[in-house]
């Protein structure tokens, strides 16, 4: 008789003594039921995961603030990952205590190295949750122009564990995301020019009002960053030698700057040419 032969001879033997008995074979039949319920129910909750992540994603994609199709699309893959890895490595767990495999030395090993790395990377890991949260709110996004303590620029770029901005002057600022503790973002709603024409003390006030409510309509008509026809408020100020008129114009986000530009130098030319006189004019 040959060496193969005698084994599987003691293995079908070993199997008729062991396996046959019916306890046993209850035990093997729940444990393999309990087995495929932990497998259902891990991709159960995988799916309903991915469902949620994409419920969330279209509500980002209707908010005010967009964000880079690619960086969202990243971003669910990550937290696809995440939540995938987190819970096929629980339902392993599981499936090993159903057949016997002792997991407390594997877990107390697992807990500590967890407990090295997470004094050793707490700076990280507070790095990558604000970027998560960042992204997933909305606070910002790529082409904003905000403000973070003594930085304002555009956001060039939202990574998981910082964030670049670019000043109007061309410095990049690289900030970590756990460093971010207040933003400002000026690039959400409509933004506000505010524009203060000063005019001689001794001009006429009523004519001056109606030059401006003129020469702001026409602004309005040739100027895509106005989004509202810009309002003259009146007389904001009567110093010794001169009057403060306000003129204001509801603009796009961020237009604020630009508006007021063109409204002061035409405004400027306006009132030069139907002989208003005018001691300087200011806005911001």
């Amino acid at each position: 008789m040959s060496f193969e032969t005698q084994y599987f001879e003691n293995l079908m033997h070993w199997i008729r003594e062991h396996i046959s008995k019916p306890e046993i074979i209850a035990s093997i039949f729940w444990i393999t039921i309990k087995i495929v319920l932990i497998y259902v129910i891990a991709r159960v909750i995988i799916k309903i995961a991915d469902k949620t992540i994409a419920h969330m994603v279209i509500a980002r994609e209707k908010s005010p603030l967009k964000i880079d199709r690619r960086r969202s699309n990243t971003i669910s893959i990550l937290v696809h990952n995440l939540i995938a890895y987190t819970v096929n490595l629980v339902a392993i767990m599981l499936i090993l205590g159903q057949v016997g495999l002792n997991l407390g030395p594997l877990l107390a090993g697992a807990g500590v190295l967890g407990l090295a790395i997470g004094f050793g990377a707490q700076s990280l890991v507070k790095d990558v949750i604000t970027g998560f949260f960042i992204i997933f709110e909305d606070q910002f996004g790529v082409g904003d122009v905000i403000q973070i303590d003594q930085f304002k620029g555009t956001v060039e770029e939202i990574g998981i564990r910082v964030t670049r901005i670019k000043s109007w002057t061309g410095e990049v600022h690289i900030i970590p995301n756990g460093n971010i503790k207040q933003v400002t973002n000026f690039s959400t709603y409509n933004s506000i020019a505010i524009v203060d024409v000063s005019i001689a003390y001794d001009a006429d006030i009523d004519r001056a009002m109606v030059l401006l409510n003129e020469v702001v309509a026409e602004v309005h008509e040739r100027t895509e960053s106005i989004v509202k026809a810009p309002q003259v408020l009146g007389v904001q100020m009567i110093g010794n030698t001169d009057l403060k008129i306000r003129v204001i114009a509801e603009c796009k986000p961020n237009k604020q700057g630009e508006v007021s530009r063109i409204l002061n130098a035409e405004i400027k030319k306006y009132l030069d040419t139907h002989g208003i006189k005018q001691e300087k004019v200011e806005g911001n």
